[in-house]
Protein backbone atom coordinates (compact mmCIF):
# COMPACT_ATOMS: atom_id res chain seq x y z
CA UNK A 1 0.00 0.00 0.00
CA UNK A 2 1.28 3.45 -0.88
CA UNK A 3 0.51 5.66 2.12
CA UNK A 4 1.16 8.87 0.19
CA UNK A 5 -1.93 8.05 -1.89
CA UNK A 6 -3.95 8.72 1.29
CA UNK A 7 -2.55 12.17 2.07
CA UNK A 8 -4.56 15.13 0.78
CA UNK A 9 -2.69 18.28 -0.26
CA UNK A 10 -4.50 21.50 0.58
CA UNK A 11 -2.98 24.62 -1.01
CA UNK A 12 -3.00 27.97 0.80
CA UNK A 13 -3.87 26.53 4.20
CA UNK A 14 -3.63 27.80 6.89
CA UNK A 15 -2.45 30.86 4.97
CA UNK A 16 -1.53 31.76 1.39
CA UNK A 17 1.64 30.10 0.12
CA UNK A 18 1.47 27.10 2.48
CA UNK A 19 0.78 23.60 1.17
CA UNK A 20 -0.90 21.65 3.98
CA UNK A 21 -0.42 17.87 4.13
CA UNK A 22 -3.72 16.60 5.52
CA UNK A 23 -3.69 13.26 7.34
CA UNK A 24 -7.47 13.19 7.85
CA UNK A 25 -7.85 11.23 4.61
CA UNK A 26 -5.37 8.64 5.90
CA UNK A 27 -7.21 8.39 9.22
CA UNK A 28 -10.54 7.94 7.39
CA UNK A 29 -9.25 4.91 5.45
CA UNK A 30 -9.11 2.04 7.95
CA UNK A 31 -6.73 -0.16 5.96
CA UNK A 32 -4.30 2.70 5.26
CA UNK A 33 -4.39 3.84 8.90
CA UNK A 34 -3.81 0.27 10.11
CA UNK A 35 -0.86 -0.01 7.70
CA UNK A 36 0.62 3.28 8.94
CA UNK A 37 0.41 2.15 12.59
CA UNK A 38 1.93 -1.20 11.63
CA UNK A 39 4.84 0.48 9.84
CA UNK A 40 5.43 2.78 12.82
CA UNK A 41 5.40 -0.22 15.13
CA UNK A 42 8.09 -1.87 12.97
CA UNK A 43 10.23 1.28 13.26
CA UNK A 44 9.65 1.89 16.98
CA UNK A 45 9.49 -1.55 18.64
CA UNK A 46 13.24 -2.32 18.29
CA UNK A 47 14.02 0.90 20.21
CA UNK A 48 12.26 -0.55 23.29
CA UNK A 49 10.68 2.65 24.66
CA UNK A 50 9.08 2.72 28.10
CA UNK A 51 6.39 5.13 26.86
CA UNK A 52 5.37 7.19 23.86
CA UNK A 53 4.86 10.94 24.00
CA UNK A 54 2.42 12.66 21.66
CA UNK A 55 2.48 16.37 20.89
CA UNK A 56 -0.87 18.21 20.84
CA UNK A 57 -2.97 17.52 18.95
CA UNK A 58 -2.35 15.38 15.89
CA UNK A 59 0.59 13.74 17.63
CA UNK A 60 -1.97 12.21 20.00
CA UNK A 61 -3.60 10.48 17.04
CA UNK A 62 -0.29 8.88 16.10
CA UNK A 63 1.13 8.05 19.54
CA UNK A 64 -1.94 6.72 21.36
CA UNK A 65 -2.82 3.80 19.07
CA UNK A 66 0.85 2.92 18.66
CA UNK A 67 1.36 2.85 22.45
CA UNK A 68 -1.63 0.52 22.71
CA UNK A 69 -0.12 -1.74 20.02
CA UNK A 70 3.22 -1.81 21.86
CA UNK A 71 1.62 -2.37 25.28
CA UNK A 72 3.23 0.75 26.79
CA UNK A 73 2.05 4.06 28.21
CA UNK A 74 1.10 7.20 26.32
CA UNK A 75 1.95 10.67 27.65
CA UNK A 76 0.72 14.04 26.41
CA UNK A 77 2.61 17.26 25.78
CA UNK A 78 0.13 20.13 25.46
CA UNK A 79 0.02 23.86 25.12
CA UNK A 80 0.08 25.82 28.37
CA UNK A 81 -3.06 25.63 30.49
CA UNK A 82 -4.56 22.50 28.89
CA UNK A 83 -3.45 19.83 31.40
CA UNK A 84 -5.01 19.43 34.87
CA UNK A 85 -2.92 19.43 38.01
CA UNK A 86 0.67 20.51 38.47
CA UNK A 87 2.72 20.71 35.27
CA UNK A 88 6.28 21.32 34.14
CA UNK A 89 6.61 24.00 31.44
CA UNK A 90 9.04 24.86 28.70
CA UNK A 91 8.84 28.09 26.70
CA UNK A 92 10.44 28.43 23.29
CA UNK A 93 10.82 30.98 20.53
CA UNK A 94 8.65 30.98 17.44
CA UNK A 95 9.29 32.91 14.25
CA UNK A 96 7.18 35.75 15.66
CA UNK A 97 6.83 35.39 19.42
CA UNK A 98 6.95 32.61 21.98
CA UNK A 99 4.96 29.52 22.94
CA UNK A 100 4.87 27.28 26.00
CA UNK A 101 4.31 23.55 26.25
CA UNK A 102 3.68 21.43 29.34
CA UNK A 103 3.72 17.89 30.63
CA UNK A 104 2.02 16.79 33.83
CA UNK A 105 4.32 16.69 36.82
CA UNK A 106 5.29 13.08 37.60
CA UNK A 107 3.88 11.79 34.28
CA UNK A 108 7.42 10.85 33.27
CA UNK A 109 9.79 9.22 35.68
CA UNK A 110 13.48 10.19 35.60
CA UNK A 111 15.40 7.86 33.31
CA UNK A 112 12.33 6.72 31.40
CA UNK A 113 13.09 6.07 27.74
CA UNK A 114 10.54 7.65 25.41
CA UNK A 115 9.89 8.22 21.74
CA UNK A 116 8.11 11.43 20.79
CA UNK A 117 5.59 11.32 17.96
CA UNK A 118 3.85 13.89 15.85
CA UNK A 119 2.00 13.74 12.57
CA UNK A 120 4.48 15.90 10.64
CA UNK A 121 8.08 17.10 10.89
CA UNK A 122 8.66 20.53 9.35
CA UNK A 123 11.28 22.84 10.90
CA UNK A 124 11.53 20.79 14.11
CA UNK A 125 10.89 23.76 16.42
CA UNK A 126 8.08 22.24 18.47
CA UNK A 127 9.82 18.87 18.56
CA UNK A 128 13.08 20.46 19.76
CA UNK A 129 11.10 22.19 22.53
CA UNK A 130 9.45 18.89 23.47
CA UNK A 131 12.85 17.17 23.63
CA UNK A 132 14.07 19.97 25.94
CA UNK A 133 10.98 19.57 28.14
CA UNK A 134 11.41 15.80 28.43
CA UNK A 135 15.08 16.20 29.27
CA UNK A 136 14.15 18.86 31.84
CA UNK A 137 12.04 16.30 33.73
CA UNK A 138 14.76 13.64 33.49
CA UNK A 139 13.46 11.57 30.58
CA UNK A 140 15.58 10.10 27.81
CA UNK A 141 14.40 10.76 24.24
CA UNK A 142 15.45 7.70 22.25
CA UNK A 143 14.00 8.97 18.95
CA UNK A 144 11.23 10.90 17.26
CA UNK A 145 8.81 9.56 14.66
CA UNK A 146 6.33 11.01 12.18
CA UNK A 147 3.88 10.04 9.53
CA UNK A 148 5.19 12.80 7.24
CA UNK A 149 8.50 14.66 6.95
CA UNK A 150 9.00 17.79 4.87
CA UNK A 151 12.71 17.27 4.29
CA UNK A 152 13.23 20.63 2.57
CA UNK A 153 12.55 22.40 5.90
CA UNK A 154 15.53 20.62 7.54
CA UNK A 155 13.82 19.59 10.79
CA UNK A 156 15.66 16.26 10.85
CA UNK A 157 19.05 18.02 10.86
CA UNK A 158 17.93 20.25 13.73
CA UNK A 159 16.95 17.24 15.84
CA UNK A 160 20.02 15.20 14.95
CA UNK A 161 22.11 18.15 16.18
CA UNK A 162 20.40 17.50 19.53
CA UNK A 163 21.47 13.85 19.34
CA UNK A 164 18.00 12.52 18.57
CA UNK A 165 17.35 10.34 15.49
CA UNK A 166 14.14 10.79 13.49
CA UNK A 167 11.99 8.24 11.68
CA UNK A 168 9.35 9.08 9.05
CA UNK A 169 6.98 6.95 7.01
CA UNK A 170 6.58 9.45 4.16
CA UNK A 171 9.09 12.06 3.03
CA UNK A 172 8.27 15.01 0.78
CA UNK A 173 11.29 16.66 -0.88
CA UNK A 174 9.53 19.91 -1.85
Amino acid sequence: MILKDHIRHVPDFPKPGILFYDISTLLAHADAWREAVSQLRTLIAPLKPDALVGIESRGFLVAAPLALELGIGFLMVRKQGKLPGPTIRHSYALEYGEDTIEIQQNALKPGQRVIVLDDLLATGGTMAATIALIRKVGGEVAATAYLIELSFLKGRQRLEALGVPSHSLMVYES
